[in-house]
């Protein structure tokens, strides 16, 4: 067993040092190591298959850097050979370590590192429904992307799949029964859930094992909305693309835009003004309020707390009215474009977009008394879903859940983009890893928000607003962009094709790590508590199925 605590921080050798250690488990089986350096903070290491888990082990465990992104990618036609890109983040010194590995036709197989790293579970899994590679070892390998109705399994992300038809719907006799964890215990017994739910929301479906009122099990079946959206971007030039990422979560609608233009940007090598730089923290920390507003509401509203729930729902339409405001849409999409943004949104609006924000300052302040002066509220929330900091590490939950479990790591602060370096701000985490928590966690940061766009509006940079982009993008060039979305770490990894077309696209939102924590948050938790636990992770079931 392994010391919780000690997972939380990663170690101090230098990258140097990670890297030479590296290139000596390759040189004990005659793997020659190529070392390229991209876009300032990417590092790219090849190894074999042969020596992938020791170096998953020595990374990941020994050195505590957690597994942030794990795709494949079909080069056959560049070198003869799928590849797999495992990333490794080192957040205190803004650097990603990614191993490739190549996986040939011939031995379409993966040795599976999910019993060491549990984060890599659903990655590998998804890389065997959509390339038909297969991960050896899998303690799991059973279909994710792929539900019933799809008997065979067409490996969509395939560069010779081209047929996007949906298959005929197969006879309910051919169906096979979906696989699910069973207890000999009489005492137990199941409850499903969805994937239609008695609210407007997205489909799920969720599978209790209670025992009388505890949860002792919880096994979520996702990917009812799974629409495709990466291998539709390869049939779309860079431009076109701009547009699917603006349409992958709509409540991340322009964290999701600006992960993918910082990912462009690296590729054309190209600096975006300091004006549009300040324009899209403004901007996205705007959409980041609003969604904490709306939690926060959901929260409240699940204790039957309507009062505080209205609070923040005002809060929330508050927020929706300054993006209004500023931009003429509320959920803001169109306002970024590849280079800068589209428009001068804040020129002449200074004054008011001021004013508007200290209102919501002083109503969060008041709000946020209430709440921690009601007794029956706070009781409700205390102890309530509790994430481990050990768990949340090994799954990398990110973002509000993680850093509600001790796990002490922002992007913006960690690996800063759109000068967010130039400003002060706060970045909180907590111990407990509760509902209340994450409920006090999303309060101080939209406090910490609010306060950083007045800081941003009031020192705003003069200048133009977008540089012009190359008329030729290099074929087969790669970047990763990443932001901090509502929800928390958010990484689109971009390669360019010929024409200026997209090759791949592997976009990875904070959703698709935060729901493997929520089995867990359940845990020993009673049934009638689930609503509550799952609204304080508040995940979005489009941004995970893709």
């Amino acid at each position: 067993m392994y010391d919780s605590k000690a997972h939380l921080v990663p170690s101090k050798t230098s990258v140097d040092e990670l890297l030479k250690q590296v290139s000596k488990i390759n040189n004990q089986t005659g793997t020659a190591t190529e070392i390229r350096y991209l876009n300032d903070n990417e590092i790219y290491l090849n190894t074999t298959t042969t020596n992938l888990r020791k170096i998953n082990m020595l990374l990941n465990r020994s050195h505590r850097l957690p597994l942030v992104n794990l795709f494949a990618n079909d080069e056959r036609a560049l070198n003869g050979h799928f590849t797999l890109y495992y990333t490794y983040a080192q957040h205190l010194l803004n650097k990603f370590i990614i191993i490739t590995v190549p996986i040939t036709e011939d031995d379409p197989t993966f040795p599976s590192i999910t019993p060491i790293t549990p984060a890599a579970d659903k990655y590998e899994r998804e890389i065997r429904d959509l390339f038909a590679l297969e991960p050896l070892e899998h303690p799991n390998p059973t279909d994710l992307i792929y539900h019933g109705n799809w008997l065979d399994h067409p490996a969509h992300l395939r560069k010779d799949v081209t047929d996007m038809t949906k298959p005929p719907l197969p006879a309910a006799k051919d169906v096979p029964a979906p696989e699910l964890t069973t207890f000999s215990d009489t005492d137990t017994y199941q409850i499903p859930v969805g994937p239609i739910h008695a609210g407007v929301i997205e489909p799920g479906h969720f599978r209790f094992t209670v025992a009388g009122e505890p949860i002792i099990n919880l096994q979520t079946k996702m990917h009812y909305t799974h629409k495709g959206t990466e291998k539709l971007a390869e049939q779309m030039d860079i431009y076109r693309a701009f547009y699917l990422s603006e349409r992958i979560s709509g409540d991340e609608t322009f964290a999701n835009s600006l992960a993918y233009s910082l990912a462009i940007e690296k590729i054309a090598q190209i600096n975006v003004p300091l004006r549009a730089q300040h324009t899209r923290i403004v901007l996205a920390e705007l959409e980041r309020i609003i969604s904490h507003f709306g939690d926060l509401a959901g929260i409240a509203g699940d204790t039957a707390n309507l009062f505080i729930s209205s609070q923040f729902n005002m809060l929330r339409i508050w927020g929706y009215n300054l993006a209004h405001y500023l931009t003429n849409t509320r959920f803001l999409r169109s306002c970024n474009k590849l280079g800068g943004i589209r428009q001068d949104f804040l020129l002449g609006k200074e004054k008011g977009a001021i004013e508007q924000l200290n209102n919501i300052r002083k109503e969060i302040i008041d709000t946020a008394e209430m709440s921690n002066n009601d007794t029956m509220f706070l009781d409700r929330l205390e102890s309530t879903g509790v994430l481990y900091s050990h768990v949340a590490y090994d799954l990398n939950a990110t973002g509000i859940a993680g850093r509600a479990s001790g796990l002490d790591y922002d992007v913006r602060k960690n690996h800063p983009y759109s000068s967010y370096d130039s400003f002060k701000f706060g970045m909180h985490h907590l111990d407990c890893g509760d509902v209340s928590c994450r409920f006090n966690l999303r309060l101080e940061e939209a406090l910490t928000s609010v306060n950083l766009m007045i800081n941003v509006i009031e020192n705003m940079a003069d200048g133009d607003l977008s540089v012009p982009l190359p008329e030729k993008f290099p074929a087969y060039h790669y970047a990763y962009g990443i932001t901090e979305a509502a929800r928390g770490e958010n990484m689109h990894w971009v390669m360019t094709g010929e024409n200026n077309m997209i090759y791949r696209y592997k976009i990875r939102t904070p959703s698709y790590c935060n729901w493997l924590a929520v089995p867990y948050a359940v845990n020993t938790n009673l049934v009638t508590d689930f609503p509550l636990i799952n609204k304080s992770f508040n995940l979005s079931y489009s941004g995970n199925d893709l």
